[in-house]
C-alpha cells in the first residue's frame, strides 16, 4: 500500500495480559506498530486486508501518547477533552439519579469516550448518517445532543427528541442529527446502516432518485457501531458482505471493551480478535487503534472516514476500550472480574490520560483543566435539575404513531373499487400482482424491488439469450428488463439482510417492496420485523418511520409442499402493532391492495397464497393503472340470510363451495372475505351477523391460538345477544402440513369441513 505516511507513535508490543492479548492461538506480532496518517496528497487507500504491522494496546503500563508535535489543534484538543469529561460526568450523574430512583434505568459509555469522541469530530452530523449502539453518549454529544437532552431521555420526558419517553435511557435517536432511533437488539441496526448507506450508492445509480431521498449528499457517509460482543451474531457478518459487495460507505466502528455482559472476546469470537477474522472482506479497510487514547483514535477515524467517503468501500475500525463501570446498573462486573484486571482498565482510563496529556504538553494548565470541569459540573446539574421537572408523556399519547397519521389507507381517497372499468384478457393473480409492480415502479422511481431469485438474471450480459427468472413464481417477472438491475436485484439468501436493508433504505425515502421467497423462512427476520420495522414510528414518536412492502408467498393445499413450504402463521405478524398485514383471495383484489399498500405510509406485509396464484376460478381482467382498494374494507363475495362464514385467502373458494352445497339443502350462507387482516372490517362482520345470527370463522391456520380465535372471541363479547348458536370455528389441525397428499387433506380444512360446520351450526 503507497501512501504518504508520517510516524505518530511507536507502541510497545504487549506480552502478557489485558484486553489486547488473545487468550487464544497467537500469530507472531512484530515488536512495534506503526499508525499512519493519510495526508491531503496521499494516494487512493487501499483495503487493508492483512496489515502486516497490527496495532497492540499494553495493558500493564499507561500507553506511550503523543508528542506535541503531532498533536491537532489546541482548541481542538480542549473540546474534546471537554465533551469527554462531560459525558463521564452524564454517566456519573445519572448514577446518582438512579441510586436516588429518580430515574429507572442507566447503562454508561464510560471508558469509550476517546473513539466516540474522535469519530464525532470527523463526521459531520446532519449531513452523515448515524446508527450508534447504547454505549454512544459521547459521540451523540460531540455530534450536537446537549446534556438536558440526554437528561430527558433518562426520566422518560416527553420533550426527550431520542424517543419521546418511550424507550431506555441511551437509546439515541435524533432527527436533526441524522441519528437514526436505535433499539435494544444487538446488532439489529447494522443491517439498517448498510440499508441507508446503499440508498445513497443507489441514488448514484438512478438519477430520478437523487432529487427524491432527502438530505442526500455525494459523499455522505454512514456511521454504525457496535460492541464486540455483537460480532458473534449473525447480522453482523450479513451486513458486512452486502457492505463489501458493493463497496458501501459504511464505516463500522467496533467498540471492544472485552466483555459482552460477562463473557469475555475469547469466549464470543475465535482467537479472541475480530477484525483479525474479517480482514480478508474484498473492499474493507481495516484498521485497529487504542481506543483510549484520543490522538491515535482520531487519526485512525479520520482514515476510515475518508476511505468511506471516497466511495472506495466500506472501513471497519477495531477499537480496544475499557469498560470501567459494571455493563449497567442491573449488573455487578466484581462477580466475574478480578481485582487486578478491573485495576488494569482503571490505569487506562482515557478521561484521566488525556487530562494529564494536555498539561503535560502545556496545552492547558492545572487551572485551565479545572475550569473545564468546574463548567461540565454546572451544566450536568442544572440540566439534570431540568430534566427532572419536565414533563411527562400524557397517558392519553401511548397508542399515538403505532400507524401513519399523515396517510390512512383505510380512507376514501384509496377507494375506486366500485364501477372501476376492466380490460384485456382475464389474467392470474400473478398477472395481476406483476402488473401492478410495473405501473407503480413507473410512477414513483423511490420504488426498488429485491429478494432472493427475483431479477430476471443478475448477469445481465446474459439478459437477452435467457428466459429470465423473475421469482420463483414468476411473480417479478421482467421487473428487471423494464427498469434495469438498479432498481430491480437479487439479494443474498439471507432473509434478515433483506428487510433489514429495506428497513434503512425506506428510513431514507425510497420505497422498497421487497420479496421473502416462502413464508416458511421468514423467521430470521423477525427481530427485524417485530422489533424494527414495526416499532420505528412509535419508538421515535414519530420522528423516524420505514414505510415498505413485504411480498411473501405463503400457505398450503399444494400437494407435496409439506412441513417447509406449507406453513400459514398469520397470528404472529397480525398481533404486532405497527404492521399492516393484507391477505387477498383473487387477483383483481391483490392488484388493488398492492396498489393500497405501495402508496401507504406504513409497514405492510402483503401475503399471496401460493395455491391462488394461477386458479382460472379467481381471474379477473386488468384495471386501470390507479386502481385502489382501502385497507379494512370486507367484500361480500355471496350474500346470505340463515348464517355469515367469516374468511380469508384460500378458505373463501372452499367457502364459496360448500355456501353452494348448503343451499341446495335450503340454507342460505353469507361469506364475507376479509382481505385485510389488520385492519380488518368489523362493521362488515357485525351487519352479517347481526343479519344471520349464525357465523363461522373459517382459516387455514391451526385452530388454536389462531388469527380466528380473535375474530371468534370479539364476536361472542360484542355481538353475544344477536347469536342464536355458538360462534363456530373451521380450521387447520393443530399439528403441521405433512407430504403425503392424504395427511395433508386431514390436515387442512376443506370445502366438506365448511359445509359440515354449516349443516351442524343450522340445527343448533
Amino acid at each position: 500500500m503507497k501512501t504518504d505516511t508520517k510516524v505518530l507513535k511507536l507502541v510497545p508490543k504487549t506480552t502478557s495480559g489485558g484486553p489486547a492479548a488473545a487468550t487464544g492461538p497467537q500469530r507472531d506480532e512484530p515488536e512495534v506498530a506503526k499508525v499512519e496518517e493519510l495526508s491531503s496528497a496521499s494516494t487512493p487507500v487501499e483495503p487493508v486486508s492483512r496489515p502486516a504491522t497490527p496495532h497492540v494496546v499494553p495493558t500493564k503500563a499507561v500507553p506511550q501518547t503523543s508528542k506535541a508535535g503531532d498533536l491537532p489543534d489546541s482548541k481542538l484538543l480542549r473540546e474534546m477533552y471537554r465533551t469527554m469529561y462531560l459525558s463521564r460526568r452524564i454517566d456519573d450523574k445519572e448514577i446518582q439519579l438512579k441510586g436516588q430512583n429518580k430515574i429507572f434505568f442507566q447503562i454508561s459509555g464510560a471508558g469509550h469516550e476517546a473513539v466516540l469522541v474522535a469519530a464525532g469530530v470527523v463526521l459531520k452530523p446532519g449531513y452523515d448518517w448515524f446508527y450508534p449502539y447504547y454505549r454512544d453518549r459521547a459521540l451523540c454529544l460531540q455530534l450536537g445532543m446537549t446534556p438536558l437532552e440526554q437528561f430527558l431521555s433518562a426520566v422518560g420526558a416527553e420533550a426527550d427528541p431520542n424517543s419521546h419517553g418511550r424507550q431506555m435511557p441511551s437509546h439515541w435517536g435524533h432527527k436533526d442529527l441524522n441519528i437514526v432511533s436505535q433499539s435494544s437488539p444487538t446488532g439489529t441496526q447494522l443491517l439498517q446502516a448498510v440499508g441507508c448507506a446503499e440508498a445513497s450508492y443507489r441514488c448514484g445509480l438512478v438519477p430520478e432518485l437523487k432529487e427524491r431521498i432527502k438530505s442526500f449528499h455525494e459523499d455522505e457517509v454512514t456511521y454504525v457501531s457496535l460492541g464486540e460482543g455483537t460480532t458473534s451474531e449473525g447480522e453482523f457478518w450479513e451486513a458486512l458482505n452486502t457492505a463489501s459487495n458493493l463497496k458501501l460507505p459504511v464505516v463500522f466502528l467496533v467498540e471492544d471493551n472485552g466483555y459482552a455482559i460477562s463473557v469475555p472476546v475469547e469466549v464470543q469470537t475465535a482467537g479472541g480478535d475480530v477484525s483479525r477474522l474479517v480482514e480478508n472482506f474484498p473492499s474493507l479497510y481495516v484498521q485497529r487503534c487504542d481506543g483510549t487514547d484520543p490522538i491515535e483514535s482520531l487519526e485512525t477515524m479520520r482514515r476510515a472516514v475518508d476511505y468511506a467517503r471516497r466511495r472506495q468501500g466500506p472501513a471497519l475500525v477495531h477499537a480496544k476500550v475499557i469498560r470501567p463501570y459494571s455493563h449497567s446498573l442491573s449488573d455487578d462486573e466484581k462477580l466475574y472480574r478480578s481485582d487486578e484486571e478491573r485495576t488494569g482498565d482503571a490505569e487506562r482510563d482515557p478521561v484521566k490520560r488525556f487530562g494529564a496529556l494536555l498539561i503535560g504538553e502545556g496545552v492547558i494548565d492545572q487551572a485551565g483543566l479545572q475550569k473545564i470541569k468546574d463548567e461540565v459540573d454546572r451544566e450536568v446539574n442544572e440540566a439534570a435539575d431540568k430534566a427532572l421537572a419536565a414533563a411527562q408523556p400524557a397517558p392519553e399519547t401511548a397508542t399515538n404513531f403505532v400507524f401513519s397519521s399523515d396517510v390512512d389507507p383505510t380512507a376514501k381517497e384509496f377507494d375506486n373499487e366500485e364501477g372501476a372499468e376492466l380490460s384485456g384478457n382475464p389474467g392470474t393473480m400473478v398477472d395481476l400482482i406483476n402488473r401492478t409492480l410495473h405501473t407503480e415502479m413507473e410512477r414513483d422511481p423511490r420504488i426498488v424491488v429485491f429478494g432472493e431469485d427475483v431479477a430476471d438474471c443478475s448477469r445481465e450480459q446474459f439478459l437477452n439469450v435467457v428466459k429470465g427468472k423473475g421469482g420463483v413464481f414468476k411473480v417479478t417477472a421482467n421487473l428487471q428488463r423494464k427498469f434495469g438491475g438498479n432498481r430491480v436485484f437479487n439479494s443474498p439468501l439471507a432473509e434478515a439482510n433483506i428487510v433489514g436493508r429495506a428497513i434503512g433504505m425506506a428510513t431514507r425515502g425510497m420505497k422498497p417492496v421487497v420479496e421473502i421467497q416462502f413464508f416458511d423462512y421468514i423467521w430470521p427476520a423477525m427481530h427485524q420485523i417485530r422489533n424494527e420495522l414495526a416499532l420505528l414510528r412509535w419508538r421515535s414518536g414519530n420522528d423516524w418511520k420505514a414505510p415498505m412492502v413485504i411480498r411473501v408467498p405463503i400457505g398450503g393445499y399444494l400437494k407435496g409442499g409439506a412441513v417447509y413450504h406449507s406453513q400459514s402463521g398469520v397470528s404472529t405478524f397480525t398481533q404486532i402493532p405497527g404492521l399492516r398485514v393484507i391477505y387477498p383471495s383473487n387477483a383483481l383484489d391483490a392488484n388493488g391492495l398492492l396498489r393500497t399498500a405501495i402508496r401507504s405510509d406504513d409497514p405492510v406485509l402483503f401475503l399471496e397464497h401460493k395455491h391462488l396464484y394461477r386458479q382460472a376460478y379467481n381471474k379477473s381482467a386488468y384495471p386501470p393503472d390507479d386502481f385502489m382498494i382501502p385497507f379494512g374494507k370486507a367484500k361480500k363475495v355471496r350474500e346470505g340470510k340463515d348464517l355469515t362464514i367469516v374468511t380469508y385467502g384460500a378458505l373463501v373458494q372452499r367457502s364459496l363451495v360448500a355456501a353452494r352445497q348448503a343451499e341446495q339443502e335450503g340454507t342460505s350462507v353469507e361469506v364475507i372475505d376479509l382481505r385485510s387482516l389488520v385492519p380488518y372490517d368489523w362493521n362488515a362482520i357485525v351487519e352479517s351477523v347481526k343479519k344471520t345470527n349464525r357465523v363461522i370463522v373459517a382459516h387455514e391456520d391451526s385452530q388454536s391460538f389462531g388469527y380466528g380465535a380473535e375474530i371468534a372471541a370479539r364476536i361472542a363479547d360484542e355481538l353475544f345477544l344477536e347469536l342464536d348458536a355458538p360462534v363456530r370455528r373451521v380450521c387447520a389441525l393443530d399439528t403441521f402440513v405433512a407430504y403425503a397428499p392424504q395427511l395433508e387433506d386431514a390436515i387442512l380444512p376443506q370445502s366438506s369441513d365448511v359445509a359440515k360446520a354449516i349443516a351442524e351450526l343450522k340445527a343448533y
